[in-house]
């Protein structure tokens, strides 16, 4: 990260019903309460979770005086808003940390945002669904065959960002869990993400559990960084603040002594 120069993370992943935009706004609010500043951008123009989750949390705010961390956030409109690389780095002016939320689709504004992401993060959950995303699985052996189209899409973000300003990105695959989810199929995956980490160089950190208290969180835009406000607390809630916590240590984000990975060779 350089002078003056936001650290971006962005949450990018083509398919959806992954938590992109729930883990984009707990990661911004987590990371403001720790003291940052940080700025919120939204590619997503037609669901604008991301945006309406924050618009939710100033309203509750206003409403409640109550002293929760606000993020400065912006929903990006090709038809108004101007060049996607001007935008980012007008919201990303004078803030520590820019969080950037895209779509659930292929997306020309997506990619330039990869492009310009110091850490890239990409939820999935515990299933082959998910990872046909990265790679394609044997149906017999459960053995990877080769990379998918979406790793093969990320490493050319990363060959052109490291071509053109010589900087290196973090990919981080966010390891979502689902409660339906065998341990045999869990195992399973947990194989075949070892075996493509290796290949296209990314690096798997746990991420958060399926659970009801997420989508109930979302009209007042409070966030389990919020306890205080939340009302009664139940163990999950306390659970889940703990999975939040160990998801921020594991983005590895400036400040820790390790550099982010060198991108790797992508084998066939």
């Amino acid at each position: 990260m350089g002078p003056g120069r936001p650290h971006i993370i962005v949450f990018a992943n083509e398919k959806g019903g992954t938590g992109k935009s729930t883990t984009a706004v707990h990661t911004a609010v987590a990371l403001a309460s720790m003291g940052r500043k940080v700025a919120a951008l939204d590619l997503d123009t037609r669901q604008r979770t991301l945006g309406r989750y924050l618009d939710n949390r100033a309203a509750t705010q206003r409403r409640l005086l109550i002293p929760i961390p606000l993020v400065e956030h912006e929903t990006f409109d090709p038809a108004k808003s101007g060049e996607i690389g001007d935008v980012i780095e007008r919201v990303g002016e004078g803030v520590d940390v820019l969080v950037i939320d895209t779509p659930g689709r292929d997306d020309p504004y997506s990619r330039e945002a990869m492009i310009r992401a110091d850490t890239l993060v990409t939820p999935i959950n515990d299933s082959f669904v998910d990872l046909d995303l990265i790679g394609e699985v044997d149906p017999d052996t459960y053995k990877v065959r080769r990379p998918s189209f979406y790793a093969e899409v990320v490493w050319q973000s990363r060959t052109r960002r490291a071509k053109t300003t010589g900087a290196t990105v973090d990919w981080v695959l966010l390891r979502n869990r689902l409660q339906h989810v065998n341990a045999r199929n869990m195992h399973r995956v947990a194989e075949a993400l070892g075996d493509l980490s290796r290949r296209v160089g990314f690096r798997v950190i746990p991420g958060l559990g399926e659970r009801v208290i997420y989508r109930e969180l979302f009209p007042k835009g409070l966030t389990l960084i919020d306890l205080p406000h939340i009302g009664e607390a139940s163990f999950a809630h306390i659970t889940a603040r703990q999975e939040l916590r160990e998801m921020i240590a594991g983005l590895d984000l400036p400040g820790d002594a390790d550099e982010a990975p060198e991108p790797q060779r992508m084998a066939g």
